[in-house]
């Protein structure tokens, strides 16, 4: 991305209230965001349960996308063996490739996933019969030329949305991700401690691939954090921990894949350490690029770059949080150093995306030291365009410390895998942000 690239990001849509953030219902608040494979369809899901798809407006030259439908995903349930609450939040969303005429996608909350059906849907009504018209009685037929057999015509078309199928039961831990294969009948799902592999054919058994729970809870070190298929190999898939490691495992070599084919995992700097280090090495997410060549993996300060064929070190780490390491001490008190931010690649991989605090997120060129800071905030209606480029982060990041809203945070986004458009959830906000005019 040159200098004019950047330049050129500009604020495109903004879906959702634009009420103040003190008005915010906690059922309205954004939890996932995901492009379908065609980038023409994208989806929400919020943590009343709800799911809600866009579509690519053709009419409208450049970036510009529809409300499409929305349907309730989960509910709020209760456990009574364990007396636990189950909350209808939708952690997250992935597409199916599209076979026919209708979209298919997984959603889950905590403890169940859904795949969901949706298809537009024809409306049709009886247009004539015998009964005639004010009488509740049939008109007596005198004559078989007087006789009219129902005849049903199509009155409406209307997008429905219906669960195929329903995986549940097989979590004892909160499920955190879900990743549909490249042979596209196999996805896998990960909670704390256990990875499951399901055919989407079958909702009533899975297969246990990883499972790092120990006999003794006692003697539990680490947990599974994200876990995502290789893009193009159906037998490869990573994990990472809160220990800050991926692991790379091959489905070939056994059925249970707790000895990882590959372990990726940088030694911590000694001078570093401190009280927080376990905590802000945790990784929160991690993404193949499309060509599965990289993978980007992300925790509290940082974001890394790896390169398959190299698991010492990573190829490339940017500093994101760099100018709150002094405030992690705060940052503990208030919770937000156990915030779980997501990373994307670009749809050729030449770009990174992270979400950061006071609603600003980054886009960073993997070939040069260029970014690009925007701030998904109310302030786009007015803007033509916001975000500056700077090359390293310096003292204007320090300047900007004391003023940050903590409770403004970008967890979530998605970059579309054709262009330069993404889409950013900002508390109940959906920002959609392009290169294109």
């Amino acid at each position: 991305m040159d200098a004019d690239a950047q330049n050129q990001w500009r604020f495109a849509q903004c879906f959702g209230d634009k009420g103040e953030v003190e008005d915010i219902t906690e059922a309205d608040i954004i939890s996932t965001v995901e492009f379908d494979y065609t980038g023409d369809y994208l989806a929400t899901g919020d943590k009343g349960g709800r799911v809600v798809l866009f579509e690519r407006n053709e009419q409208k030259k450049g970036c510009e996308y529809k409300f499409y439908t929305e349907f309730q995903s989960h509910e709020p349930e209760f456990d009574y063996l364990k007396s636990l609450e189950i909350e209808e939040k939708i952690n997250q969303i992935r597409w199916c490739k599209r076979q026919n005429q209708a979209h298919f996608l997984l959603s889950t909350n905590d403890k169940t996933i859904k795949l969901w059906k949706v298809f537009e849907k024809q409306i049709k009504v009886v247009a004539e019969n015998n009964a005639m018209a004010g009488q509740t009685g049939a008109a007596p037929v005198n004559a078989s030329a007087n006789l009219r057999l129902p005849r049903m015509t199509t009155h409406d078309s209307i997008t429905a949305a219906i669960p195929r199928k329903v995986y549940a039961n097989a979590h004892a831990y909160h499920i955190n991700s879900i990743s549909v294969n490249s042979d596209q009948e196999t996805y896998i799902s990960a909670d704390d401690l256990r990875i499951n592999l399901w055919n989407l054919n079958f909702s009533d058994q899975s297969f246990n691939i990883v499972d790092i729970k120990p006999v003794n809870m006692e003697e539990l070190t680490e947990v599974i954090t994200a876990a995502e298929f290789h893009p193009i190999n159906c037998n490869h898939f990573m994990y990472s921990s809160s220990k800050g490691t991926i692991k790379l495992a091959d489905m070939r070599e056994a059925a249970l894949c707790d000895q990882h084919a590959k372990l990726f995992e940088e030694e911590e700097d000694p001078s570093q350490k401190s009280f927080f280090s376990e905590i802000i090495s945790s990784i929160s997410d991690v993404k193949f690029s499309r060509d599965g060549r990289y993978i980007l993996s992300r925790d509290y300060l940082t974001l890394k770059i790896w390169d398959m064929n190299m698991e010492s070190k990573p190829v490339k780490t940017i500093k994101i949080h760099e100018h709150l390491r002094q405030k992690l001490c705060d940052l503990y008190e208030n919770d937000c150093i156990f915030d779980k931010f997501e990373c994307t690649f670009s749809g050729d991989g030449n770009n990174v995306m992270t979400g950061s605090y006071h609603n600003y997120f980054r886009i960073y060129d993997v070939n040069s030291d260029n970014d690009v800071v925007l701030q998904a905030d109310k302030s786009a209606f007015k803007a033509k365009k916001i975000g500056g480029t700077r090359k390293v982060p310096g003292k204007k990041e320090a300047i900007q410390t004391e003023g940050i809203d903590f409770a403004k945070k970008i967890l979530h986004g998605s970059w579309h895998p054709r262009e330069n458009t993404i889409a950013i959830a900002a508390t109940n906000n959906l920002f959609l942000y392009s290169t294109l005019s």
